[in-house]
């Protein structure tokens, strides 16, 4: 009686760790929470250019590109990992309101882009934006702030660091990186969520952000709420750590899905100052 009870769960255990590695992409990514692309920023009082950015392996995204009067710079905003860029209207209109213009785009597999979304196609998409911006429409580096959020903030900072590693120069490095309740990387947060399992070791994506951060040479802004559920608290400060200076630290309140720095006058004037400081001179 008692070998078959141990059998079975260990069957039980063994199955549930198999299927965490076959289908982690379907706990990373969430495109089918709200496809529907419901408003656009001209409904909320804000002017917008419609694009479509096609990626290194010809992928086709969808973008907005929302300019501001007399703008101090440009956001690249890289969403989280689930819905697409109409549902970040409040987060558009805080960067807006700031007086920077906003390039926002779904990843592939994401609302109107066509692919599949994977690690190294997200990276692939975070480059074919920066090009867009820096390429197409001659926007200084220095001038451009990268924003992430949650699994962005991982692309974000990837982008930084390639832009390191590939020789360029301090002139061609983002004027600041901004992380919003970001993840140290997949296998330290699948270690938090599942302690009970090998999770590292089965861990087949990476996003890496704090290896990526350290390499980084841009200011960094890190945020991030003691009452995140999802990404513990101690992500944030690690993430900290790691980035170079100059660096601020931004904490939070809520959970992490109410804990967006729009939601309180004092965290958009800390942001605010921040990007003042570093691009908006």
């Amino acid at each position: 009686m008692l070998t078959s009870l141990l059998t079975t769960l260990l069957l039980a255990y063994g199955g549930f760790a198999a299927l965490l590695f076959l289908f982690q992409d379907k706990l990373a990514y969430y495109p089918q929470i709200g496809r529907e692309i419901h408003s656009t920023p001209r409904e909320h009082g804000m002017e917008y250019e419609p694009l479509t950015l096609t990626t290194p392996d010809a992928e086709k995204l969808d973008a907005w590109f929302v300019p501001a009067q007399q703008a101090h710079g440009v956001v690249l905003f890289l969403h989280g990992n689930a819905g697409n860029i109409s549902q970040r209207m409040d987060s558009i209109a805080m960067f807006h309101r700031l007086g920077y213009s906003v390039l926002i785009f779904d990843y592939r597999g994401y609302g109107r882009s066509s692919g599949k979304p994977s690690e190294a196609g997200l990276y692939q998409d975070g480059q074919a934006a920066w090009a867009h911006l820096t390429r197409q429409r001659g926007i200084e580096p220095a001038r451009i702030v990268l924003f992430g959020e949650s699994l962005g903030g991982a692309v974000a900072a990837r982008l930084a660091a390639e832009l390191v590693t590939q020789g360029r120069g301090p002139q061609d490095q983002p004027g600041a990186l901004v992380l919003s309740s970001v993840f140290t990387s997949v296998p330290d947060l699948a270690a938090d969520l599942y302690p009970w399992l090998p999770a590292r070791w089965l861990a087949r994506l990476r996003y890496d952000t704090g290896a990526a951060l350290a390499q980084t040479r841009s200011p960094v802004l890190v945020a991030h709420s003691p009452d995140d559920e999802i990404v513990p608290f101690r992500h944030g400060q690690r993430l900290f750590q790691a980035a170079p200076a100059p660096k601020v630290f931004l904490q939070l309140a809520g959970g992490h899905n109410d804990g967006f720095i729009f939601m309180r006058p004092e965290w958009v004037e800390a942001l605010g100052g921040f990007l003042r400081e570093h691009v908006g001179r």
